[in-house]
């Protein structure tokens, strides 16, 4: 019985066994098959494709997103730009390729080696970029002598274009080729040599929002590099498009207004705290620092005397002079130093210690309340207020105001200013306050210094009824089929610790300051518009009397900035507005008449200024400040 059974188990196995054998032995013959078949067959073919064509992995660049005003206008696009790159792997002979193509493109050789020295180390068959945006003429020459140009290649890639340029340059900012410190931040990991980013102003600040994700292709070239056909193709995804709060027209007008001055103009909603307009002049062209600046371009930018590669709105900082005197008006009658019936006498000077401190008006106000003297600007009124202020209050004051901080605006680089403080001078130069330096504070000049941004957002606080919002400038970011990924939302900084009694006596000064006859804006009122607003002149350092020197062009650059800070309507105002005019002497010829015509611009509905000039009285005694 044993033995029977060990046979049928044998037989079995045998089976099993003979059937495994088979299947092997025809695998086996299909492998061989197949091998004879591409070797003997295919061969010659396969043989031609290997040495002649081969496959590839090209990635797609993404569209940036775009950027729109408030009224959805557009600001910066895409366009098309021809990318010159070169692989190495089919570029033989190297030296003899690069010839040609200097020979052909006119573009300088040496710019080529150049930046084949800097990508040492890439992989021989990765594309290197040579030029990007060669132009139609250097794209014409390479397509008409395409095959004796081997492992040359042209991309079409988008690139940024500012539409307006160099209008809104400090607030588009622009962008620029990634360098090797930054390709080393962990921040850029998935960028690559030859990538553009942003730079400055909203470029840089959402550069995550506005750049897509890079899509790619599998291609097959030939011999010289050049793509046969597309395999397979994962399309790249277009950056998120951002919509500024940004009023493209007034911009244009406050940019048209500042022409050939150096200064700033900052518009803001006071109800929401949203920019509508920020200009800083002189400007620069964006487009440039795209398609490739020279190096005598950037020099004669950066040591240009006026700064224009700087947002003069955020970045600048000067002394806040008269316009200050709204914050010491409003510390003095909450402190209860003064009320509407307090009354100092103006001569046209206050004498204290050894040393006389003079007012605007050397000749006096006579007798000063509070309403006058913000009407009128009298420095002999704010004097006698700082020094029963002290400093130190008056610095409290300040920084409720929103004063000596950043404002938080979704802006890079800003600054915040200087309110200064007995202990921050001991600290600083290691001396105690003098009573005196507060006379000076208290007027807005010694060590106070505040940005046009800053004093547009005080302006914009005591008009609303005392809410401090925190400026905003992204209003909505979309997908490129429009769906919302973000929406600002108003956000409140502060409140200003005035009771509504004495900030309606601060708003009366300042509606009286433009629309009362003997007013230091009253050239530039607004009928029907019921502004208000308080000029100032800022004393820069190291200015002399030209008179005494006998030379007005020798001291000329370093005459007094001109300041002036308004809203409008008088109730409930729909815009509030900072202006500075570098060396424009008084606040009330040089940068009253600037944010006058933004104003009268933006609550006409944009229409453009009647040929009728608007009604104005002749100069008087107030235009000092």
């Amino acid at each position: 019985m044993t033995n029977y059974l060990d046979n049928v188990d044998s037989d079995w196995f045998s089976k099993r066994l003979s059937a495994a054998l088979t299947v092997v032995v025809a695998a086996f013959v299909v492998l061989i098959a197949r091998l004879l078949f591409l070797q003997v067959i295919e061969g010659g073919e396969l043989r031609r494709l290997s040495e002649i064509n081969s496959i590839r992995l090209r990635s797609v660049d993404a569209p940036r997103g775009l950027i729109y005003d408030i009224h959805n206008r557009l600001m910066a696009d895409n366009r098309p730009s021809y990318d010159l790159s070169i692989t190495v792997k089919d570029a033989h002979p190297l030296e003899r390729t690069i010839e040609k193509l200097s020979r052909y493109t006119g573009i300088d050789e040496a710019q080529f080696w150049e930046r084949l020295e800097k990508a040492k180390g890439t992989r021989a068959y990765k594309p290197v970029l040579l030029k990007p945006d060669i132009g139609r003429d250097a794209l014409a020459a390479i397509e008409v002598n395409r095959w004796d140009l081997p492992g040359i290649l042209v991309n079409v890639s988008p690139r940024r274009e500012y539409i307006f340029s160099p209008s809104l340059a400090h607030l588009l900012g622009y962008m620029g080729e990634i360098s090797v410190e930054e390709l080393k931040n962990q921040i850029y990991s998935d960028y690559k040599s030859g990538d553009y980013i942003g730079k400055y102003g909203i470029e840089r600040i959402r550069e995550n929002w506005l750049r897509g994700k890079r899509g790619g292709q599998q291609v097959e070239v030939n011999a010289t590099g050049q793509v046969v056909r597309v395999l397979n193709t994962v399309a790249a995804t277009p950056g998120h498009n951002i919509v500024l709060s940004i009023d493209q027209s007034l911009q244009l007008t406050a940019e048209h207004l500042l022409a050939d001055q150096a200064g700033a103009a900052v518009a803001v909603d006071p109800s929401n705290g949203q920019i509508l307009a920020m200009a800083s002049s002189p400007s620069f062209d964006q487009n440039a620092f795209i398609s490739g600046m020279s190096h005598d371009t950037w020099n004669a930018l950066i040591s240009d005397p006026s700064h224009p590669l700087e947002n003069k709105a955020i970045q600048a900082e000067y002394p806040p002079a008269s316009t200050y005197k709204i914050v010491v008006a409003a510390a003095g009658l909450e402190e209860g130093i003064i009320d509407e019936n307090t009354s100092f006498f103006c001569p046209g000077f206050l004498r204290f210690g050894n040393r006389t401190y003079r007012c605007w008006k050397k000749w006096g106000h006579g007798e000063v309340d509070v309403l006058k003297a913000l009407t009128e600007s009298c420095d002999v009124y704010f004097y006698k207020v700082g020094l029963e202020l002290g400093v130190d209050r008056l610095a409290w004051y300040a920084n409720a105001f929103g004063l000596g901080e950043p404002t938080g605006v979704d802006l890079d680089h800003e600054e915040g200013g200087l309110v200064p403080t007995a202990q921050w001078k001991k600290k600083r130069v290691g001396v105690s306050w003098q009573k005196g330096e507060t006379l000076s504070v208290a007027i807005g000049q010694g060590f106070n210094l505040a940005t046009p941004l800053q004093m547009a957002m005080v302006a914009a606080s005591v008009g609303n009824g005392g809410v401090r919002y925190r400026p905003m400038i992204v209003k909505t970011i979309r997908t490129a089929d429009g769906q919302t990924m973000y929406e600002s939302v108003s956000e409140v900084a502060g409140r200003l610790p005035i009771s509504e009694k004495n900030l309606w006596l601060v708003r009366e000064g300042l509606f009286k300051a433009v629309n009362d006859r003997h007013g230091t804006a009253w050239r530039s009122r607004l009928e029907g518009m019921g502004m208000s607003g308080k000029t100032g002149t800022a004393q820069v350092a190291g200015r002399r009397d030209d008179a005494a020197n006998g030379d007005d062009d020798e001291w000329g650059s370093i005459k007094d900035h001109a300041w002036f800070v308004a809203y409008a309507p008088r109730e409930n105002p729909r815009i509030a507005v900072a202006v500075i005019v570098e060396h424009g002497e008084h606040g009330s010829s040089a940068a009253a008449p600037v944010a006058a015509e933004m104003i009268r611009f933006y609550l006409s509905g944009g229409q453009p200024k009647p040929d009728t000039p608007m009604a104005v009285a002749p100069a008087s005694s107030a235009d000092g400040d």
